[in-house]
């Protein structure tokens, strides 16, 4: 298991030929220690870990790695089926002339999601296929706590767990000068 910036774990799902929709995410507070756990896995990619903190309100900084190549029946049930919250991993657009054409093609999206019947769901599918999103789909996460899912994937995971919570406090540690972590 190789350690890396989580910016760069990010930068591999996007780079991912996968299907975009089949992607799981869980996600809430580390076990110990300040920060965020998030799991994002895929059928065909396997299972990502993703240790953050807030540095500062403008910068996230943070570790990953890749803690398993596949989904096997034991993993699979720890992520969220369809109807659970939603996330989408995005790109920037850096093409003014493809911001503006992927911007009208979202207003369309919209007015025919306000004119019909539609459901949550289908209108965030219909988004996040407009704008190319390489990575979305359900996702569990608790903003106060862990989600009973994480923390079986934390006992499924206990040496990447371990590894990347060094990993995290030694990033800390670096980055604390004063004050209290």
């Amino acid at each position: 298991m190789r350690v890396r910036d989580w910016q760069d774990i990010l930068a591999d799902v996007v780079e991912d030929d996968s299907d975009p929709d089949q992607w799981r995410a869980v996600g809430g507070d580390r076990r110990s220690g300040v920060g965020e756990d998030l799991y994002l896995a895929h059928p065909s990619t396997g299972v990502y870990q993703l240790k953050t903190y807030a540095k500062n309100p403008y910068e996230v900084e943070g570790v990953g790695a890749q803690v398993a190549r596949r989904i096997d029946d034991e993993i699979e049930p720890l992520f969220p089926e369809e109807g659970s919250g939603l996330f989408g991993v995005q790109q920037p657009i850096e093409d003014e002339s493809e911001a503006e054409r992927k911007a009208k093609h979202l207003e369309t999206v919209l007015e025919t999601h306000a004119d019909v019947p539609t459901t949550p769901e289908a209108l965030f599918e219909d988004i996040m296929e407009t704008l190319d999103s390489p990575a979305y789909g359900p996702m569990e996460f608790d903003t106060h706590g862990r989600p009973d899912s994480m923390t079986d994937l934390t006992d499924t995971f206990e040496e990447a767990e371990e590894l990347l919570d060094t990993e995290l406090e030694d990033l800390i540690d670096e980055d604390v000068t004063r004050g209290f972590h």
